[in-house]
């Protein structure tokens, strides 16, 4: 199974020769959503398997931190040392001066969040608060529906209108695009509602450039028509909702006109949107996380989550909205991180919880105790986290010890005093659920792993040895675990057991009747309180972010542009930065004519972009894409790479969204110049 950070999720064929060296990586044509093939970034991962530069040794810093020097050693010195000053740090500053930082580098749960956990769990480390990517949409979809569900992805084909709405679904679900390519040739209409036109735009039947972070507002303009123009399914919003009068009350404030002014989108196409979407069924809405990474993305995502209910799009197949399927899946993680075991720690109680969004922050200002250790896994943070400058600041720090478990030697492993080497999905086993469809899926290596590479499940394994826990559970194989994780209460679940999964690969939760589709809230069944969708109007009032055009006024006169950092079709974050493409991807600054001529910048220039927190070069792409006052950069360069060993993320705060705590993104607002330093090659 692919395990990288896609909804996809997709299974895996690989062909082996004789020698157990793999020829040939496909994509498995019986899986009902990969359907016989991969997306080019995973098509080409056998590049990034066998790459001369790939770790395959522990190794030890003998360098100045961030320069990149190590030697090697054994896996025997490596988890002495680190066992040995995780203890001296627990003893003398206490066990929360340790922190893991891990997201999602791997999706397979076992060496996600399995062993790890119960080992810092049985530390009595602080826990990490995992927001960077879904945390603020998960709490919206919470609130509203009482559960993180959605529209079946094979549902799409039947379709008459879709709407993705900050989903850029050729390059970032790409598994999903057949089913819209099948509702289309039915006569289904596709728009696209999204910032900048990426490839999925220019690919719809019309695309609606909204301005960054008024998503919101455009929800609420939407919901205005159909309420005004009686475009309910009244008798589904009376049955299955609540709140509806309050939120009456508040969209009033939002007519098309002021929407207008707002989102940048003209009146009379809000009111044609909002018509054509609550006069055809069934329409569904792909709603992504490009949505959420502004200060009020919470809200924005439950406003969106509200037209499916007033139009009683759940009744059809083919309609609803799906931002996640994640909370289909139900398992026993309970079983499977163990935080019970947090009582027998030193603690003795659940440990205090730090913001992964705020890393810069836990690095340099944190006390009471201050960090003294990093565990990094699964992620590489000195590229991907908010307010670069302040994280590589800590990161720099002399008294901080710092443990990396990776594949590459990243920017953060430049900053490591001891650094591991990790196995790919290729390599280990196990278990995955996935965010874009409904299949459980379990893994087997097919493959050994490179070198001296060991899976996660193991390296905390052995250093739970070297500390000294004596507790069961760390000797649990990785089929103990699995056994544990599927041994839930969660119906959907019922009968995908270990052996089933060994037998099929891929089952499908028991959503429905063999042959029936999901219809999740046909007849209601809302996981909240009340048993129905919340619409929350009191937590819905938009204002524009403090970084926008329209927000703080003195800001956006030193720095007009709003900086949108979006994901790369070719890379995934920062895991392919090794790529030679990938770098060339991400060291471009997308900007408008219009923007480029006010600034005497010409397409290929060398600029500086920058704001308070700090400036990265980057090469100028002019382009009809992106709207005026706008710009664009493709994320995550590795810093290494670039011109001053910055990336885009040294322009981002570490600013919080309105809930869930997520990161805002993409409110940014930033200036460019041409840059006065010496252009290099990209």
């Amino acid at each position: 199974m692919c395990a990288l950070d896609c909804p996809d999720t997709c299974s895996l064929l690989v062909q082996v020769d004789s020698t157990g060296k793999a020829q040939k990586l496909s994509g498995d044509k019986n899986h009902p959503v990969t359907r016989g093939f991969l997306c080019g970034k995973v098509a080409r991962y056998l590049e990034r398997q066998y790459h001369p530069e790939r770790l395959l040794h522990p190794l030890r810093r003998i360098g100045a931190k961030g320069e990149g020097r190590f030697e090697r050693i054994s896996w025997d010195a490596a988890l002495d040392e680190v066992a040995a000053r995780l203890k001296h740090i627990s003893d003398h500053d206490g066990p929360e001066a340790i922190l893991p930082y891990s997201y999602a580098g791997t999706m397979g749960l076992l060496n996600n969040a399995g062993m790890d956990r119960r080992f810092f769990h049985r530390l009595g480390a602080s826990r990490l608060n995992r927001t960077i990517c879904s945390a603020t949409g998960g709490a919206a979809l919470t609130l509203s529906q009482g559960i993180k569900i959605g529209t079946e992805p094979e549902q799409f084909a039947h379709s008459r209108l879709i709407l993705a709405w900050g989903a850029n679904v050729l390059g970032t679900n790409v598994h999903l695009w057949p089913f819209i390519v099948e509702a289309r040739r039915r006569g289904a209409r596709f728009y696209v509602i999204d910032p900048f036109q990426n490839r999925t735009g220019r690919a719809a039947d019309k695309h609606f450039p909204i301005h960054p972070g008024s998503d919101l507002a455009l929800a609420l303009g939407l919901i205005h028509v159909i309420l005004r123009e009686r475009l309910t399914d009244e008798d589904y919003v009376r049955k299955y909702s609540n709140g509806l009068t309050e939120l009456c009350r508040l969209v009033s404030e939002y007519p098309p006109q002021r929407v207008a002014q707002l989102t940048g989108i003209p009146s009379e196409e809000i009111e044609a949107l909002a018509r054509e979407y609550a006069t055809t069924q069934p329409a569904t809405i792909r709603l992504n996380y490009g949505v959420q990474r502004s200060e009020r993305g919470g809200a924005a995502v439950r406003a969106i989550a509200a037209l499916p209910v007033l139009t009683g799009a759940w009744r059809h197949a083919g309609g609803g909205l799906q931002l996640t399927t994640s909370g289909a899946f139900g398992f026993n993680t309970a079983a499977l991180e163990r935080p019970d075991i947090q009582l027998l720690s030193p603690l003795g109680r659940e440990a205090r919880l730090v913001n992964m969004a705020r890393l810069g922050y836990a690095l340099t200002a944190l006390t009471g105790p201050p960090v003294r250790a990093l565990v990094v896994y699964n992620s590489n943070p000195a590229a991907i986290a908010p307010h670069q400058n302040q994280v590589l600041a800590g990161l720099r720090r002399p008294d901080l010890f710092t443990v990396v478990l990776e594949q590459f030697q990243t920017d953060t492993a430049d900053y490591a005093d001891i650094v591991l080497p990790a196995t790919t999905f290729l390599e280990h086993t196990d278990l995955y659920l996935a965010y874009g469809h409904y299949y459980v899926q379990l893994a087997r290596p097919a493959l050994r792993p490179a070198g001296e590479a060991k899976p996660n499940v193991e390296t905390f394994r052995l250093l739970a040895k070297r500390m000294g826990f004596t507790e069961s559970c760390f000797d649990d194989t990785e089929d103990d675990m699995i056994r544990q994780t599927l041994a839930s209460e969660n119906p959907y679940l019922r009968g995908i057991t270990l052996e089933s999964l060994e037998r099929e690969g891929s089952v499908r939760l028991n959503l429905s009747p063999p042959g029936k589709p999901f219809l999740p809230f046909a007849d209601g069944g809302f996981r909240t309180k009340s048993g129905k969708f919340e619409f929350g109007a009191e937590s819905l009032q938009y204002t524009p972010p403090c970084e926008s055009r329209l927000g703080d006024r003195s800001l956006a006169a030193r720095y007009p542009l709003e900086l949108i950092s979006s994901k790369n079709d070719d890379s995934m974050n920062s895991t392919f930065g090794h790529r030679a493409e990938v770098d060339r991807q991400t060291a471009r600054l997308a900007l408008h004519e219009a923007d480029a001529r006010a600034r005497n910048i010409a397409d290929g220039m060398l600029l500086e972009v920058f704001n308070d927190r700090g400036s990265c070069f980057l090469h100028a792409e002019i382009s009809s894409a992106v709207q005026p006052g706008c710009v664009v950069a493709r994320s995550v360069r590795w810093n290494k790479r670039a011109i001053g060993r910055r990336g885009i993320n040294c322009l981002i705060s570490d600013r919080l969204t309105d809930m869930g705590e997520g990161p805002t993104f993409f409110s940014c607002l930033v200036q460019v110049r041409p840059a006065s330093a010496p252009c290099s090659a990209v």
